[in-house]
C-alpha cells in the first residue's frame, strides 16, 4: 500500500476526509498521541484498523466527535456524561457509555458500550469536522509497541500499512486519554488513568473508584472494557523492569544492576549522573507532565539501540499525571516490579 505522508493544511486535511468518507484509514495527531483513524460507522473499515496494527479483535476502539452534543447519535449520554464533558470536552477524557446499533461490533471489540471522546488538537478537529463522521481509532503503533507522539513514530510503525499518515507535530500531553466507565449516578470507575487526573474527576464525582487493571494484569478470561486493560502494552524490544522502594536505594540497586553494556536506565533528569551506561531521561522527578511528555519517548529511544536488552526505570509517584505515566511504565514492563528496601 502507498502511504501519503501529509502536512496539515487545509486541502490535505480534505483530502484526508475524502479517504476516511471512502473507507480508508488515516493517522492524525491529538493532544495525548496520534490515533489511527476509519469511519466509525463502517465495520469493514474499522477491521482494517485491527489489521494495520496486528491489534486483537476484542481490544475496542475509542470513537472520536468533533463535539459532545454528537454523542447521542451513537450512545446513551447520562447526566454525569454532560457534567463531565462540561469540564473536560474537548481535551483528554474517554467516556464509556452504552452504545447504538449504528456502532458496529467490531469497534467496541463485541461489548455493548462505546468509548467517546472529543479531542481537542486543531488538526484532530479539524479532520472531525470536515468528514462529518464519527472517526474510531487507537494509538497509531503496532500493536503492543510504544504509543507516538511524534510523526516520525507513526511513520516507523505503520508507512505502507495506511492510507495517509498526517503530521501534526509532537503531542502536548503524551499519553492517552483517561478512559471513565459510569456505573451510577454519582459514581464511575477510572479503567485508565491519563490527561484527567483521578484527583480532577473527584471534582466532578463523588465516587470514584479505580479499576484493578491500573495496577495488575488482567486473566485470560476477563474481558477488556476499554482499550488498553488486558494485553501487553507499550513496550519496546527491551525488557523492562520497574524499581519501587526509597529513592537513594533504587538509586543504589539500579546501578548494581546496570553495569552491563545491555542493560539501559530510565531514570529522572536529576539522576542521570548516577549512571555509565545508556540512559533516558523522564523528565524532573518533580514534574510528572514532563514524565508523561517523555516516556513514550524514552521508550522509542530504547527500540532504537537494539544492543540494550534489559531497562531498569524508576516508579514514578501516582499523584496527578503520575498514576497513567505508572500505569504504561508497569504494562510496559509486563507488570514486573523490584522491591528495593532501604538497606538494600
Amino acid at each position: 500500500m502507498k502511504t501519503i505522508v501529509a502536512g496539515n493544511s487545509q486541502d490535505e486535511i480534505l483530502q484526508a476526509a475524502k479517504i476516511l468518507r471512502t473507507g480508508g484509514l488515516v493517522v492524525f495527531p491529538t493532544e495525548t498521541v496520534y490515533g489511527l483513524g476509519a469511519n466509525a460507522l463502517d465495520g469493514s473499515a474499522a477491521g482494517r484498523i485491527y489489521a494495520a496494527k496486528g491489534r486483537p479483535s476484542d481490544n475496542p476502539l475509542i470513537v472520536h466527535l468533533a463535539d459532545p452534543e454528537q454523542a447521542k447519535e451513537y450512545c446513551f449520554p447520562t447526566p454525569l456524561f454532560e457534567k463531565l464533558a462540561a469540564r473536560f470536552m474537548p481535551g483528554p477524557l474517554t467516556v464509556i457509555l452504552p452504545k447504538k446499533d449504528c456502532i458496529p461490533e467490531t469497534v467496541t471489540g463485541g461489548l455493548d458500550t462505546v468509548g467517546i471522546r472529543v479531542p481537542s488538537h486543531p488538526t484532530a478537529k479539524a479532520l472531525l469536522q470536515a468528514c462529518g463522521l464519527p472517526i474510531a481509532a487507537p494509538s497509531a503503533n503496532l500493536s503492543t509497541k510504544p504509543s507516538p507522539t511524534r510523526v516520525e513514530h507513526a511513520v516507523r510503525d505503520l508507512y505502507g500499512r495506511v492510507d495517509m499518515i498526517i503530521d501534526g507535530g509532537p503531542c502536548i500531553i503524551g499519553l492517552e486519554s483517561t478512559i471513565v466507565k459510569l456505573t451510577g449516578e454519582d459514581s464511575m470507575t477510572l479503567l485508565r488513568p491519563g490527561g484527567v487526573t483521578y484527583e480532577q474527576l473527584c471534582e466532578i464525582c463523588r465516587n470514584v473508584t479505580v479499576d484493578k487493571a491500573v495496577y495488575s494484569r488482567l486473566g485470560d478470561n476477563e474481558k477488556a472494557e476499554a482499550p488498553g486493560m488486558k494485553y501487553r502494552h507499550y513496550a519496546p524490544s527491551a525488557q523492562v523492569i520497574v524499581v519501587e522502594g526509597p529513592h537513594e536505594a533504587v538509586i543504589r540497586y539500579i546501578k548494581q544492576k546496570s553495569v552491563a553494556a545491555s542493560c539501559g536506565v530510565i531514570c529522572f533528569e536529576e539522576d542521570k549522573t548516577c549512571f555509565s551506561g545508556p540512559v533516558f531521561s523522564l523528565g524532573s522527578r518533580l514534574s510528572t507532565e514532563q514524565q508523561a511528555q517523555k516516556l513514550f519517548d524514552c521508550l522509542r529511544a530504547i527500540d532504537g539501540q537494539k544492543e540494550i536488552e534489559r531497562v531498569y526505570a524508576f516508579m514514578p509517584e501516582t499523584g496527578g499525571l503520575g498514576l497513567a505515566v505508572m500505569n504504561r511504565l508497569v504494562k510496559a514492563a509486563g507488570f514486573i516490579i523490584e522491591h528495593v528496601k532501604e538497606e538494600e
